[in-house]
C-alpha cells in the first residue's frame, strides 16, 4: 500500500523564548490518556490572517546578498518544507517555528496599492525586486488571495524588473504577464528542486508541488520566452546530495539555463523542526551525532554512510544565528535579470535545450 503523503512538515509546535516570557508547558499523566478520554484532536487546519502593513518594499544592504530589495506577500508558509530557513520568523510573533509556521499564516492584500505608492515616491530609484526571498510568493493560499499576482500586475504597467524564486508550478498562471515582461528584459523565474525521489520531496516538503511538476513548469516558462533557472536548495547531506547531477541533466532538459546550489542551513529553531532527536541524551552509546541520529527516522533509507558531498549530517548543522544568504549577486543580463540566488554557494551555466 502507498505511504499517505504527511499533511504537515513539523513534527513540534513549541513556541520559541527569543522573544518572549518563559512559558509554561501542561505536563502529567493525564496527558498520556487525554487522546482516549477526550477523542483525538481534530485535524489542524490552515488559518489566514489579514496583515495591515504599512511598507511593502524590504531593503537591505547586506553584500552577502544578491539583491537590495524585495517583497514578501505572505508569512509563513503552508508548504511545510522541513528545512526553511524562514521558520525562525513567526518568532517574533510569539508563534511557533514549527506547527504554526506552515499553518497560521499572515496575507498583506494591500500589497499591491502599497508597491504603486512606494514606486511613486520621489527619487526611487528602479532595481529588480526580488520575491520569493522569504516565504514562497506561489505558497496555495496564493491561488485564493492572488496577492503575489496583484504586485506582478503594478510591475508590468510600470515597465519595472523582477524576479521570482519558487518551489511551485503556480507561477505559471501568471504567464500572460511574465512573458511580455520577459521580452522586454524584465522578468525571471528561478524554480527550486530539492530531490526528485517522490519519497525525499514528499517528506521534506509536504505540500510543495511533486517535483516532476516543477519541471514541467521550467519548460512552459521556457517555452514561453521567460528565463528560467534552477535552485538546487538547499542540498541536504547524505539526503539529497547524490542527486545533484540528475537534478542538472533534468532541468537543462526543462529549459533551465543556470543552476544555483545552496547547502542546507538550520538557524535557531529550524534545527529542531528538521531532524529532532530519535534518542535523549545518554539513553544509548550510538556513537553517531545527535543531529544525526534525527534524520534516521525521516530518512532510513538515504543514511548509509557518508554522503557525495562528505562528512557527516552535522557538519551541515550551522552554530545557528547566521545569515542564510552567501553567494554570487544578482546580474542583469540580454535575457533579463537573473534571479537572486538565495545563498547559493555556487553556480553552474546549463547546456542550452
Amino acid at each position: 500500500m502507498a505511504k499517505n503523503r504527511p499533511v504537515r512538515g513539523a513534527t513540534l509546535n513549541q513556541e520559541s523564548s527569543r522573544f518572549n516570557l518563559p512559558a509554561r508547558e501542561a505536563d502529567g499523566d493525564w496527558l498520556d490518556a487525554r487522546a482516549a478520554l477526550d477523542d483525538a484532536p481534530p485535524p489542524l487546519r490552515t488559518t489566514v490572517t489579514v496583515e495591515r502593513a504599512r511598507t511593502i518594499i524590504t531593503r537591505n544592504q547586506s553584500p552577502d546578498i544578491a539583491f537590495d530589495r524585495s517583497i514578501n506577500p505572505y508569512r509563513g508558509c503552508e508548504h511545510g518544507c522541513i528545512y526553511c530557513f524562514a521558520r525562525p520568523t513567526h518568532a517574533y510573533l510569539d508563534l511557533s517555528p514549527g506547527l504554526d509556521f506552515e499553518s497560521r499564516l499572515f496575507a498583506k492584500p494591500d500589497a499591491p496599492a502599497l508597491l504603486r505608492a512606494e514606486l511613486g515616491k520621489r527619487g526611487y530609484v528602479c532595481r529588480p525586486i526580488a520575491f520569493g526571498t522569504n516565504t514562497d510568493p506561489y505558497q496555495p493560499i496564493e491561488a485564493e488571495w492572488r496577492i503575489t499576482r496583484g504586485c506582478i500586475e503594478v510591475l508590468a504597467e510600470q515597465d519595472h524588473p523582477l524576479t521570482i524564486t519558487t518551489k511551485s508550478n503556480r507561477v505559471t498562471r501568471d504567464l500572460d504577464l511574465l512573458a511580455p515582461m520577459a521580452r522586454k528584459g524584465l522578468a525571471a523565474v528561478m524554480i527550486s528542486v530539492t530531490s526528485l525521489d517522490p519519497r525525499i520531496a514528499m517528506t521534506v516538503e509536504p505540500r510543495a508541488p511533486h517535483p516532476e511538476k516543477r519541471l514541467a513548469a521550467m519548460r512552459q516558462l521556457a517555452d514561453a520566452g521567460v528565463p528560467v533557472f534552477v535552485s538546487l536548495a538547499p542540498v541536504i547531506p547524505q539526503v539529497t546530495d547524490h542527486e545533484i547531477e540528475r537534478i542538472l541533466e533534468r532541468a537543462a532538459e526543462a529549459g533551465a539555463r543556470t543552476a544555483f546550489f545552496l547547502p542546507v542551513r538550520l538557524p535557531h529553531e529550524v534545527a529542531r523542526c528538521a531532524f529532532p532527536r530519535s534518542r535523549r541524551q545518554g539513553d544509548g552509546d550510538d556513537p553517531v551525532d545527535p543531529r544525526r541520529q534525527g534524520q534516521r527516522p525521516r530518512f532510513p533509507h538515504a543514511l548509509p554512510g557518508p554522503g557525495a558531498l562528505g562528512g557527516t549530517a552535522a557538519d551541515a548543522v550551522p552554530d545557528g544565528g547566521e545569515t542564510p544568504w552567501a553567494g554570487p549577486g544578482s546580474a542583469a543580463t540580454a535575457d533579463g535579470p537573473v534571479p537572486a540566488a538565495q545563498g547559493g554557494a555556487g553556480g553552474a551555466v546549463l547546456a542550452p535545450s
